[in-house]
């Protein structure tokens, strides 16, 4: 094992603390070397530069490198987020503390190290700019633009043309010509999920006030027009129909249109997606066909809706007193309600132009025998090297992708804070000692995701191609989740994650769907036996164990 991979980034003395944390669920498995270099040092981090300097106003220019940004790290071949330019944020944000920050991107775990403030940190002109944009953010109560960079990326898929009739250059330049759209929708996404946090953070501080913290979970659940939770609907759709009939065949390939960009680690152009790999799809639609008609999301979600407009009417009648929190509450609600719908919907749209980045370098890959996974070990500033001989790279190429997969056995620290380990000194994943087993009436604590109380068979799913005999009624239990995973909701009753936070894209889907979710419990995939009977509170986010297998 190598001490560094080709895509680690050093540490700046600046910004020493990073996390897995959020950073699990974009990318759960080491980044590709052509993904990084070309897609996220090439587009997407440049696009969190932009946000973080012209949007939300965090940052002066200094502060943040152009080629690799200081808000996230790669370490192993691993995504991290930097939990010190979160916490840089949340000093400089007028109403935000720390302790808040810490709490959404790194839930409960144990490891994190207490803030140390330096006097850099202080800046009173990016409070004031901040202290604008959060009051803008607050009024928020529709985000327009989104829909245009909706309809731009669905007009970008549209007319993709024939790849195949085209030279190797010209599928070169194509993907390159997207970059700056995708660091122009991915700047949109960082400073909605910016946003996102203030109106539920307002709504958290009214739920104190009026004596039940649990109701701002219930406030922002239900919310409608989250377009993560489509793809799971229209899979429901085609669940309920012959999958031999001409029905089901059309409504499959529109389906394949519509989400084809969707997939399990989709951030990363080496991962196969449902277009790439329908088969994907068709085990996620299977495993909703034992579900009776009554679990429907719709039906599901509607509880949820009936349920958060009865807390609503609630919250204002006790507020009726008080005509400045009623005022701060409706601002909230509406900006969370429309920065958390925002949110999804940013996603959506860049992984939907990132699928046309994919489809014209795997169809380079394809046409030179490569297969699209070792093309991916690629560098950036190879490609054009490539095209012009790529056999010269075959060698090269199967060497560097023997190095990378040796780093999916490695276990990424949680958090690295001022230096990381050789990476032949992090523990391996094939020699993890086994997890402290649970007892019967053993209560595993988490952090709220979504409302409910539900019980279940405990069903262990580490990938979402494999969901492992999980069947209507049963608990999926998971080491992470991303939207791939959420079609598996819909057959579930309950949700459990070993990481996550209340900000994850999983579990603003797992809202819509109505499904109680608890995050971050710890080991909970080693921990939980398969098969196991277990009662999860989406509300309070705890596993209480009720009999073992």
């Amino acid at each position: 094992m190598q001490d560094r991979w080709i895509t680690d980034w050093e540490i700046n003395p600046r910004f020493p603390l990073f996390t897995r944390a959020n950073a699990g669920e974009v990318l759960p498995d080491p980044a590709s070397p052509l993904a990084w270099t070309f897609l996220w040092e090439g587009a997407c981090l440049p696009g969190w530069r932009d946000a973080a300097l012209l949007d939300y106003f965090a940052n002066e220019p200094h502060e943040l490198s152009e080629t690799r940004m200081e808000a996230v790290g790669s370490f192993g071949g691993y995504l991290y987020i930097s939990g010190s330019a979160t916490r840089v944020f949340a000093h400089r944000a007028p109403g935000l503390t720390t302790e808040v920050i810490d709490a959404v991107y790194f839930g409960a775990h144990p490891d994190v190290p207490p803030y140390v403030h330096e006097d850099w940190h202080d800046n009173p002109g990016i409070t004031e700019r901040m202290g604008a944009w959060m009051g803008g953010v607050v009024m928020t109560t529709d985000l327009p633009e989104l829909r245009d960079d909706r309809d731009r990326a669905a007009a970008i898929r549209a007319g993709r043309p024939n790849l195949s009739t085209w030279s190797d250059g010209e599928l070169v330049e194509r993907a390159r010509s997207l970059l700056p759209e995708i660091r122009s929708m991915f700047r949109r996404h960082l400073a909605v999920t910016a946003g996102s946090s203030i109106g539920p953070g307002i709504l958290g501080a009214i739920a104190e006030a009026v004596g039940d913290p649990s109701i701002a979970l219930r406030l922002i659940t239900g919310v409608g027009d989250i377009d993560s939770a489509a793809p799971s609907h229209a899979m429901w759709a085609l669940s309920r129909l012959d999958p031999t009939s001409p029905e089901y065949k059309a409504g499959f390939r529109q389906f394949l249109y519509d989400f084809g960009s969707r997939g399990p680690n989709e951030w990363d152009l080496r991962s196969g997606t449902w277009e790439t790999n329908p088969e994907m799809a068709t085990v996620l639609i299977d495993s909703m066909r034992g579900a009776a008609d009554a679990d429907a999301p719709e039906i599901r979600n509607q509880r949820n809706v009936v349920a958060r407009e009865q807390t609503t009417v609630a919250v204002r009648e006790a507020l009726a007193g008080n005509p400045e929190a009623a005022g701060q509450f409706e601002a909230g609600l509406a900006s969370a309600h429309a920065h958390l719908v925002g949110r999804e919907r940013t996603k959506t749209t860049v992984i939907r132009v990132i699928q046309e980045v994919r489809a014209a370098l795997w169809e380079l890959a394809v046409r030179h025998d490569y297969t699209p996974s070792t093309m991916c070990m690629l560098l950036a500033d190879e490609i054009d090297a490539f095209v012009n001989d790529p056999t010269e790279f075959r060698a090269r190429l199967a060497s560097r992708e023997q190095q990378y997969l040796e780093l999916f056995d490695l276990d990424p620290p949680f958090i690295i804070n001022g230096s990381v380990k050789p990476l032949s000194q992090w523990p391996r994943r094939s020699d993890a000692a086994p997890a402290v087993p649970v007892a019967a009436g053993d209560v595993l604590t988490g952090v709220p995701g979504a409302p409910g109380v539900a019980m279940g068979r405990a069903r262990v799913v580490l990938h979402p191609s494999d969901p492992m005999g999980l069947e209507a009624g049963d608990v999926l239990v998971a080491p992470f989740t991303d939207p791939a995973w959420t079609p598996l909701f819909v057959p579930a009753c309950a949700v459990v994650v070993d990481v996550g936070a209340q900000v994850s894209h999983a579990v603003i889907v797992s809202r819509e769907l109505g499904i109680p979710c608890a995050i971050s419990v710890l080991d909970a995939t080693r921990r939980i036996p398969d098969g196991a009977m277990i009662a999860v509170d989406g509300s309070a986010g705890t596993v209480t164990i009720i009999d073992l297998p």
